[in-house]
Order: structure tokens, then sequence, then C-alpha cells
């Protein structure tokens, strides 16, 4: 399957800070260095510039890796009569923009280092001399307020008489005359500059994807990481076990488990349904677990006996996750749903067989996802909500052990407790692969799916490099 043919899954229209951040991400991973794209969208940013014809240019720079952006583009000016760069001496800069600052020591620009409002009063000459302004402050982090110096910055540009380039998105309350955005637009109006992000890092999954996970605040208290539910059990044991197990891997702080069937797991609060089957008789042990869920995982190991159970369950559910023996007709639909199929319980779902070639599937799957997100299992997974769709390559043929399936469905629901249906089923297809394949590295064909479980840890939470 070439990378051309998936053009179709491109996301379109105005990218956010988090999704664009990802994206980034999963472009370092596939081997794109994040000064390879600074110098891709500061040499646009020169080009956007030496349209207008100037001879003296005013850079006005930040910190991140907006400000490298801009002195990336004040390097590629060097050949102009003036070029000047404004630029905070406080704080610390990422390392990309610290490197560009380095690199413009060696060039024929002025470098004006900048600490309060006093320092940008001195520098009025600059502002009221130059044919060109380049706003190059504050990417699309930005949040709240602007600050000082920079809000003494956007006001002298404002008061000049000259046309203002803004870099990525406009510092807020700037006057800009023309907005380049990369990749794609980040604001409306923009002019959107591509600097050669490959395709594969928007609709395939990534480490870039894990940057949606919120940060654990320090005074946390038990139940900041989401309590989930997990109803299964009856004529198949371990695998509501194994699910529940996953989520607490994924970061769950509370998982109960409601199944006829008991395994000691100290980790797990077990609710004890009696008897050998789920049944109608056991909702009234069940509803008020489910009202205090924040995510219920429903159908391992249920059988097919107890569909009364989890349409009940379905409709009492904030967020639920259906696995396995749940994905039969009708189809149960929580507040918010997310469905892990197989092939074969998608084609029981849906009543549409699977096409075998990828694109086709990304297509059907997209098409089911009317009541809830559908994260399709496969050597190729498949994410999609009805509108967007996310491929997943992680994984080993060692998965196809019995048990994976569980797992995902836990780890998905520990996500879930904490973001949005659609990268709670992407992050977790990602994760559970990247735990298999590394599973499979010491275990071969002989790994079982709890081989994975202390994998899950370490792929989503270890600290990874900002750049």
């Amino acid at each position: 399957m070439t990378p051309e043919s998936m053009r179709e899954f491109l996301e379109t229209g105005i990218i956010d800070a988090g999704r664009m951040k990802a994206v980034e991400g999963n472009a370092v991973a596939l081997g794109l260095p994040p000064l390879l794209m600074m110098e891709s969208a500061g040499r646009a940013t020169a080009d956007a510039v030496l349209s207008y014809k100037p001879s003296r240019v005013l850079v006005l720079c930040g910190r991140g890796n907006n400000g490298g952006d801009g002195m990336v583009a004040a390097r590629y000016l060097q050949h102009l009569d003036a070029v000047d760069v404004v630029y905070p001496d406080c704080g610390s800069m990422t390392a990309s923009t610290t490197t560009q600052l380095s690199l413009l020591r060696h060039c024929s620009v002025s470098l004006h280092p900048i600490r309060c409002a006093a320092d940008i009063d001195r520098l009025a000459p600059l502002f009221d001399s130059a044919d060109l302004i380049v706003d190059a402050m504050l990417g699309t982090g930005i949040s709240g307020a602007v600050r000082e110096p920079f809000a003494t910055l956007v006001a002298r540009a404002n008061a000049s008489g000259a046309p203002i380039i803004a870099v990525d998105v406009p510092t807020p309350g700037i006057r800009a005359a023309r907005i380049l955005s990369f990749h794609r637009s980040k604001v409306e109006g923009a002019d959107v500059v591509d600097i050669g992000i490959p395709l594969e890092a928007e609709v395939y999954t990534g480490p870039g994807d894990l940057t949606f996970l919120p940060a654990r605040a320090p005074g946390a208290h038990k139940g900041a990481g989401g309590e989930v539910l997990v109803v299964g059990g009856g004529p198949y044991q371990g695998a509501p076990y194994i699910a529940a197990m996953g989520a607490l891997r994924a970061g769950a702080d509370i998982v109960r488990i409601a199944s006829p069937a008991y395994i000691p797991m100290p980790d797990l609060i077990y609710e004890r349904l009696e008897g050998s089957v789920i049944t109608a008789d056991h909702l009234e042990t069940i509803l008020p677990l489910v009202e205090r869920a924040d995510v219920v995982v429903c159908g391992m190991g249920l059988g097919k006996a107890s569909h009364d159970v989890v349409l009940a369950i379905a409709e009492a559910a904030k967020r639920a996750v259906f696995d396995a023996d749940a994905l039969v007709r009708p189809l149960p639909t929580a507040k918010e749903t997310i469905y892990t199929p197989h092939g074969g319980e998608f084609a029981r779902m849906t009543g549409t067989d699977l096409p075998s070639d990828l694109i086709a599937r990304g297509r059907c799957v997209k098409a089911a996802a009317t009541t809830g997100t559908i994260l399709l299992k496969g050597p190729v997974d498949i994410i999609s909500d009805g509108v967007r769709v996310r491929f997943n390559r992680t994984g080993a043929p060692a998965m196809t052990a019995g048990g994976t399936g569980d797992l995902l469905a836990g780890i998905t629901g520990a996500l879930f407790c904490q973001l949005p249906a659609f990268e709670a089923a992407s992050i977790a297809a990602y994760v559970c692969g990247r735990a298999g394949m590394r599973a499979a590295e010491e275990r071969g064909n002989g790994l079982i799916a709890t081989d994975m479980l202390e994998y899950i840890p370490d792929e989503l939470f270890r600290e990874r490099s900002p750049e």
C-alpha cells in the first residue's frame, strides 16, 4: 500500500495546536528532524518577505520554535541592506531555536536581545525604518494574554507603517497583513506552505499522538486517573481480568470487575455476581457500579446469553468500550461509545464483510462508525469516528494469542477516562501494539497477553524529548 493511495484520509481545514504537535512528533519518529522542518518553514517565510522587495526587515522572535522559524528567515535575508532580529534574553529557548540563534551570530544580521519594555523603547528607530516586520513571537501553543516584553513589541509593530507577516499564527493583537501557516492552516485566512511533513505522520498513529495524554497534577488524589468498571466473564473466566489489568497499567486508578468468575488479584476490586452467567437479575448490583464509573468496559468472556444486560449497561453508561460478545445487534450505544471488533465481530455487528484492501477497509469502517468510534483490530488497525480515519501498524504476529484483544479493550477504557473517544482508541491501538512488539522480542511466538502488561506504562508514560 503506497502512502499516495492514502491521501483521501488526510484531514483538511484548520488544525489545532494539539494535533499539529502530534503530527510533528510523528514526523520526527519517521526520520524528519525538527531542524529540517524549521529550515523549510524559515525559508518559506524568507521567500514571502522577498516578494515585498524590502531593504530593511525587522524580525521579532520568541523563545519557542516559532521564533526559530523567524531566525531561519533572517539567515536567508542577510543579503538585504538591514536585517534586525529582536528576541527575549530571558527564560529558556527550545533546543532548535537556540541552534538557530547560534547560527545567526555568524551572519550579517543585527541581534537585539531584550528583557523588558524599556529595552524595546531604545529600539524605536528599528520599527520606524523597517520596510517589513516578521512576527515570529508566539506560536500555536500560546494561551492567555500576551505578556511583556511581547505586549510592547506588538504595540510597537502595530504603530509602525510597515506590513507585518505572521509566522504560522499571528501573535494575539498584532495586525498581520499576511499569515503563513506551515503544513496546514492554524487560523482562517492563512496561506498554507508545505514543509515536507510525510503523509504517514497524519494518517498513521505514532509516538506524537502520546502528546495528547494529560499530565497528572502533582497534587492529584486517588481516582484522578479515572475509575473503570469491567463487566464480563462467565463462560470464559480470564478475559475480563486481562482487560482490567490492562486498564490499571494504562493509568486508571480504580478498576472494578463485575463477574461470576473470581480470580484473586489484589490490585482489582471484585464485585461478585452469583451464578455462572450474567443475567438481568444482576442489574441491581451492576447499574450502581455503572453510574459511578467513568468508563465501562464490557463484553470480554461474556458469552451469548447476556445481551439484554449489555443493552441496559449501555443505556446507563456515560462512556463505554464494547468488545467481543457485546458486539452483536442490536448494537449497544452509551452516551459516548468505542467498539473494538476484530474482522469477524465487525461483520457480525454491522452485517458487512470487510474487503481485503486496506483503503477499502478504511472506507468501510468510516461508513460504519455512526453510533460511536470503531477500533477495528487487524494486521493494520483502523480507527474511525465516522469523520476521521487513522491507521495503526504497531504490533507483532505473536499477538494472535488469546487475550490480546481483551488487553486492548482495557487500555482503551483507561485512556477513555482522560481523552475523547477517537484519541483514546488511536493511542490504545498504538500502545498495545508497541507493548506486543517488545514482549515478542523476548517471548517470540510463546507470547501471552499478560507478558505485555509490564511494557504498557513505559510506552505510555516514559518521558520523551519535546523536540
